[in-house]
């Protein structure tokens, strides 16, 4: 700390943790819990493309990514914060430890481990790749996000790229030489791409010339590797208008022979979080003669591709908000539990010594809030990722074909329902530190800054939303297939609590609750939510007025993502079975918060969609 003065007693101070304790980054037992317990990895390791592996593998890369993520990640995270990559002489300064983190986790094999061995892949199942992530993203979200946006550059390219371009660019990345980025948005267009300006004029050879500007670009440059592999999005002269006309590039970096391409770093910009990150604004064509640029696929198709890297993209910001959210919780878990302070309301004794702030009723609802939030996130982003797996390995055409229907469905509600959830999970971690949590000394006042991004990059809320309750739901059995998956949860769950009662062994909840037989109500809640969303979701998509019909497309998503994410407790109250162990009797309450406090809100957000309220869309700007 830089002012220990200014510090609480020694018993609270601790709270503010060693940044190498993995304890304090994500809950291993829900890790286990989440990917055996629930959702069946022991099954998956059974099918050919996993056979090499079995639940040793699987611990002992989950053991490695908490171990490298605890040593080499969470020790700079806070350096990376408070001394940002600085713009010098053109050039991108930051300090070494971020680039002997990367060395650490390219070491680890980890940027290939979901991917075919025939590329060097270790063929784990994305599931517990995307488990192992988030150690990373919890220790340092600004460190972890170089190798996040690699990968998406190199799975993008093995489905789109040539063979050439797989050689040339996608192995050195895989080998930790190169790093990716993704260049989409322009200064004046921001999310708007097609009105993005940026030009690629064809040359004799095969090659382009690309001439425009690239904004917001993570990780756009950097001294970090020996090239950058930037993915553009540009427009070829005489092409269509609007995304229709949109091609993607390959524009290095350092071209080839090994001299510097036309693509100049103007500057970077200062966020408010997510600091460890560069983020640049890209000048490609700026000395003249144009940047060299590879067309990946047709031309015409860019877009199309580059929704490979924005869709696994905006699952992975989800995995991030969660494991930001998820790394507070357990900060301010630990910080409650040691800080002493009051006593209890039933005796004010002011002799009596003081209790820890997690006797207080009001910060144990703080406590099971954030709880709820992100163990409730984090069985979400995992659920996407195995549904990942399922459209890989699934037995059956029919099987992998609703794999990929429920995830397309699900993606916009994997990256917005964590980014607004676990983000309200952080501003409760800093609550239940008081004072100190909005001090600098302590870790989560950083989290809730580096969470705040989530909500806007790879599509805001708006758009997700928009995507969602405009394309998504709208999809040929999509909806369907969701509230199918979901009732026949429910159905499980009112026979499992009514086979409890009949046999007379349903447990009493921690809080007077029914434990198993319980089930069954909370099933009851969920069906009545989930008839009432089918409900809105059909009137929705009945009137003709698209803007009317889209106003609230916000509203629907939050909405919509918390009847999934009550799903998915009713889920892991299942897999809970009848253990009465600490860790599944505190799932189980964490189950009853969000069932008793947060399924209740969907109920008049409905309502309001179902009157196709205009309030917003007959708001004047002038009125304003």
């Amino acid at each position: 700390m830089t002012n220990r003065a200014a510090a609480p007693s020694s018993s609270s101070s601790a709270a503010s943790s060693s940044p190498g304790d993995p304890s304090l980054l994500l809950s291993r037992r829900d890790l286990d819990f989440l990917l055996h317990e629930w959702l069946d990895v022991p099954s998956l390791l059974e099918r050919p493309r996993f056979a090499e592996h079995d639940r040793e593998t699987v611990d002992a890369v989950l053991d490695l990514a908490a171990e490298v993520a605890a040593e080499k990640f969470a020790p700079h995270n806070k350096r990376n914060d408070a001394e940002e990559p600085r713009f010098e002489d053109g050039r991108v300064r930051m300090h070494p430890e971020v680039k002997e983190a990367l060395t650490a986790f390219a070491q680890t094999g980890l940027l290939t481990a979901a991917m075919d061995a025939e590329v060097g892949g270790m063929q784990l199942p994305q599931v517990v790749t995307s488990a192992c992530f988030a150690w990373f993203q919890a220790a340092n979200v600004g460190t972890s996000a170089y190798p996040f946006l690699t990968v998406g550059n190199a799975n993008l390219l093995l489905a789109h790229g040539s063979p050439e371009q797989v050689e040339t660019w996608v192995k050195p990345m895989l080998e930790g030489r190169y790093y990716g980025t993704m260049c989409l948005s322009e200064p004046q267009a921001g999310s708007s791409l097609a009105d993005i300006t940026t030009r690629a004029e064809p040359q004799p050879d095969g090659t382009y010339r690309l001439f425009g500007n690239k904004m917001w670009i993570s990780g756009g440059d950097h001294e970090l590797s020996e090239n950058i592999v930037h993915l553009v999005l540009a427009k070829i002269p005489g092409g269509p208008a609007g995304v229709k006309g949109i091609s993607l590039f390959v524009v290095p970096k350092v071209l080839e022979d090994g001299t510097r391409n036309d693509v100049a770093l103007a500057g970077l910009n200062h966020k408010m979080g997510y600091r460890g990150t560069t983020n640049c604004l890209l000048n490609f064509g700026e000395r003249g003669d144009g940047a060299v640029g590879h067309l990946v696929g047709r031309e015409h198709h860019g877009l199309a591709y580059m929704f490979h890297m924005m869709n696994e993209a905006r699952i992975g910001v989800g995995a991030g908000a969660v494991a930001l959210g998820y790394t507070g919780y357990l900060k301010a878990l630990e910080y409650a539990r040691v800080r002493t302070q009051g006593r209890p309301l039933a005796g004010r004794d002011p002799s009596s010594p003081m209790v820890p702030l997690i006797a207080h009723a009001d910060v144990r609802r703080m406590l099971l809030a954030q709880k709820s939030y992100v163990e409730g996130g984090l069985a979400l982003v995992l659920f996407a990722a195995r549904l990942v797996d399922e459209q890989r390995t699934a037995e059956t055409e029919s099987a992998r074909r609703e794999a990929s229907l429920l995830l397309d469905l699900l993606t916009p509600v994997a990256k917005s329902w964590p980014s607004q959830w676990c983000l309200a999970a952080n501003d409760l971690a800093i609550q239940v530190h008081g004072g100190y949590g909005y001090t600098r000394e302590y870790d989560v006042e950083q989290h809730y800054r580096d969470n705040r991004l989530n909500p806007i990059h790879e599509g805001t809320h708006g758009i997700q939303g928009l995507d969602l309750l405009g394309r998504k739901v709208a999809a040929p059995g999509a909806f369907d297939l969701f509230t199918a998956r979901v009732r026949a949860t429910a159905q499980r769950a009112t026979a499992e609590g009514a086979k409890a009662q009949r046999a007379g062994t349903q447990r009493a909840g921690a809080d007077g609750g029914g434990g198993d037989g319980e089930l069954g109500v909370f099933a009851g809640q969920l069906l009545d939510a989930l008839g009432e969303l089918e409900s809105v979701t059909r009137a929705l998509h009945g009137p003709a007025d698209v803007e009317e019909r889209l106003a609230n497309a916000s509203l629907y998503l939050e909405a919509f993502g918390h009847v999934c994410v009550a799903w998915l407790w009713l889920e892991q109250g299942l897999a809970c079975g009848a253990s009465e162990d600490p860790f599944h009797e505190g799932k189980r309450q964490a189950m009853r918060y969000f069932f008793r406090y947060e399924l209740p809100r969907v109920g008049p957000q409905l309502t309001l969609l179902a009157a196709a309220d205009r309030t917003t869309l007959d708001m004047r700007a002038e009125w304003f």
